[in-house]
């Protein structure tokens, strides 16, 4: 079992797929990653060898930000926003949809449940 970055890739996954497992890794970033790697896209995770293993993980540490310094700086820059008090701020912090969606009949998903509806049975 191929470990990368801390998570565990599995066995019977093409590797293309295996690698968008890592938080900030989808497919066209893993398609990049394994073209530079020299490794085959349609070659299963058990079937790496130890230094195809070791190439990715190089390649990975070296250009990308993924897992918890990804998380970190995500969390990061939605916390500047709330308190430099602008727009996006704001919609952050009591709520509601960022980027401009309606809120009169959806965005049930960031507004929570509906409270208690006068004349509900």
């Amino acid at each position: 079992m191929a470990r990368i970055a801390g998570v565990d890739l599995p066995n019977e996954k093409r590797i293309e797929i295996g690698l968008t497992y890592i938080f900030g890794i989808g497919r066209s970033t893993s398609n990049k990653i394994l073209e530079k790697a020299g490794v085959d896209i349609n070659k299963k995770v058990k079937d790496l060898t130890d230094q195809d293993v070791i190439k990715l993980r190089d390649i990975i540490r070296d250009n990308y930000m993924i897992e918890g310094d990804l998380r970190k700086e995500r969390t990061m820059n939605i916390k500047r926003l709330m308190e430099i008090g602008c727009y996006r701020g704001l919609r952050h912090r009591i709520g509601l949809p960022v980027r401009g969606q309606s809120t009169h009949s959806n965005a049930r998903t960031r507004k929570g449940p509906r409270s208690s509806r006068v004349g509900r049975k």
